[in-house]
């Protein structure tokens, strides 16, 4: 059974603590570069497996006794906002290596391998576990998951430099990091009153 709000809330603590990463500068710079459709597809297929894989390791979770679940999972979204608060901007960008030519499969194949490295045991993926863990509804929290991060990749591609003259990055960050608090919080106390 597929549940809104769990969706939404995977939704918007992934999208806020994705959009301040590198991987959306990264998108932006493909983006700017190539046709930007062909960029996403490869960024997106990338997103897709990490997911995958965050879901399943999620779900392994589950597993375990739920008192010990919860408070595991909130000792990591209590690591989580701490990350992202203790995060320094060293506006350092990634060099991506562009493929020779434009075809579709250069382009997407360049998106989907530069997610697919840099996101690799990123804070969002583990993020996804954890929801994943917290919630009974894998499948809610991966949809809730690939689309948050799907959307960030085409702000990323398409309008990211607008968005970042507006909304201030450190404001992002600091949102981000206020609701992995609050869920930190939520999963401790049912940890201890479990």
């Amino acid at each position: 059974m597929i549940s809104f709000t769990v969706m939404a809330i995977t939704f918007g603590v992934v999208f806020l603590a994705e959009l301040p990463d590198k991987t959306a500068l990264a998108g932006l710079m493909l983006g700017t570069h190539y046709r930007a459709s062909y960029v996403f597809a490869g960024v997106a297929a990338a997103f897709a497996v990490h997911v995958t894989l965050a879901i399943a390791a999620g779900s392994v979770l589950t597993l375990l006794p739920h008192r010990l679940v919860q408070a595991v999972v909130g000792l990591l979204f209590l690591a989580g906002a701490l990350m992202l608060l203790m995060k320094k901007d060293d506006g350092d960008e990634e060099h991506i290596k562009a493929p020779a030519d434009q075809s579709f499969w250069k382009v997407s194949g360049a998106g989907f391998m530069l997610i697919l490295v840099a996101e690799f045991g990123d804070l969002t993926q583990i993020m996804t576990a954890n929801l994943a863990a917290r919630y009974d509804s894998p499948v809610s929290v991966g949809i809730g998951a690939v689309l948050a991060l799907w959307a960030v990749a085409a702000i990323g591609i398409v309008g990211g430099r607008t968005l970042i003259r507006y909304v201030p990055l450190r404001l992002i960050t600091r949102v981000a990091a206020g609701l992995m608090l609050g869920l930190a919080g939520l999963s401790l106390v049912e940890a201890v009153a479990g």
